[in-house]
């Protein structure tokens, strides 16, 4: 029951923050997307915690996402850097602890080579357009490829609970994607579409992991 109160508020608050954005509305944009992220962070808290451990160490990293979304909904320009730094930091817990519950196997190595060709290509893709931010960016790529590769590695590990396999990795594959549009709407093109499409990607992804806290064991 509660879990499903929570996807209705989630689908109403992004429809409301896909409102704002598009309206360009910064004060409703700000308040809607604070308090649609705190509510991933509240989908944490109450699910049940079969490996204590995992829920501490994601807690973390969604705190830090959470962080990441409020600097980035702000105007400023060095807004921008604080938000990357905040997701990297929310990223290097996300990658504890998926390690934490899942060990590295041969898959591993096939889902890093695969990390390693998209993220190589979304880099020669952003190169020309990243001036002062290469080297934040690349240090973000290089950390969100670690992710990625760890929600693959808690895919193919058979000794996690499946529910929680699948809702491990399509929260890590759909944060990924989200950023693509980020990095899209910040360096090439700013336009809604980015949001429209990227938003619901995001949000999707942070309530899949938050949601895995009672599934993975």
């Amino acid at each position: 029951m509660v879990n499903t109160l929570i996807i209705f508020l989630a689908i109403s608050l992004l429809a409301g923050l896909l409102f704002f954005e598009k309206k360009g509305n910064q004060k409703g944009k700000l308040a809607t997307k604070t308090i649609l992220s705190c509510l991933f962070i509240f989908t944490a808290l109450v699910q049940s915690r079969p490996i204590p451990g995992y829920f501490y160490i994601l807690l973390i990293g969604l705190i830090f996402c959470l962080g990441g979304d409020v600097f980035l909904a702000l105007p400023r320009e060095r807004m921008f850097l604080f938000g990357l730094v905040s997701f990297l930091l929310g990223h290097m817990f996300y990658v504890g602890c998926f390690f934490y519950v899942a060990d590295l196997s041969h898959w591993s190595w096939i889902g890093a080579g695969i990390g390693l060709v998209a993220s190589t290509s979304v880099f020669f893709w952003l190169r020309p357009y990243l001036g002062s931010l290469l080297i934040p960016v690349i240090a973000y790529i290089v950390v969100i490829t670690f992710m990625l590769v760890g929600g693959w590695t808690v895919l193919c590990d058979a000794g996690v609970d499946l529910s929680g396999r699948l809702l491990v990795f399509s929260g890590a594959v759909s944060f990924y994607v989200s950023d693509l549009f980020v990095a899209r709407d910040r360096f090439l093109k700013l336009e809604f579409k980015n949001r429209l499409l990227g938003l619901p990607l995001y949000y999707f992804g942070q309530f899949m992991l938050a949601f895995s806290v009672g599934a993975v064991n």
